[in-house]
């Protein structure tokens, strides 16, 4: 099998997201946790997965966003901040951030040989968006694939995608076919 072109940056499927019983639960999780193991094969080694942690002292705006959700203030080692088991055992590259936006320098570097980003994860109204809007402005060509995201809710997630599309052809969004179908 050939691999797809580009890195893929599996975006927070966390247990904190996962977990039905949790205030940031995704409603769609279990469906784009589906979407991502169809895409982890295509992409071999090129792979990084984050993490969304909180930071030891939140500064600035950050201080009323834990004022309203103090149960985040956690350290990154507490079991709401791991990956879902099922993809803990795939992830060999991991980027924590104690930001919405994962486009560290660290996804940076192992995005730089392809030029190419492809995005799955949640939220696609929050932290995929944060991403991809970065990613974009460092002249990244970003791909968000819509059924390996989820967002807060659907109407949202929706949304979301109907803004990054609008940054063609920066940002385009595809589906799990296409990006899959990209290796035959």
């Amino acid at each position: 099998m050939t691999t797809a072109p580009g890195h893929l940056a599996v975006i927070d499927m966390q247990r904190v997201f996962a977990e039905p019983d949790s205030p940031w639960a995704t409603p769609r999780f279990g469906e784009a946790a589906t979407g991502v193991r169809l895409l982890l094969p295509a992409f071999g080694e090129r792979v990084t997965f984050t993490r969304f942690v909180a930071p030891e002292k939140p500064t600035g705006a950050w201080r009323a966003y834990y004022d309203q959700w103090p149960f985040a203030l956690q350290p990154p080692d507490a079991p709401l901040w791991q990956l879902t088991d099922e993809l803990a055992a795939r992830a060999r590259h991991l980027v924590d951030a104690p930001t919405f936006g994962k486009w560290t320098p660290e996804l940076a570097e192992r995005v730089r040989p392809t030029g190419r980003l492809v995005l799955a994860g949640v939220s696609t109204d929050c932290c995929v968006l944060s991403t991809a809007l970065a990613a974009a402005d460092a002249g990244v060509e970003v791909l968000v694939v819509a059924d390996a995201c989820a967002g807060v809710d659907d109407d949202s997630h929706a949304k979301a995608l109907h803004v990054m599309d609008l940054y063609r052809p920066l940002i385009r969004v595809v589906s799990v076919a296409e990006v899959v179908g990209e290796t035959s």
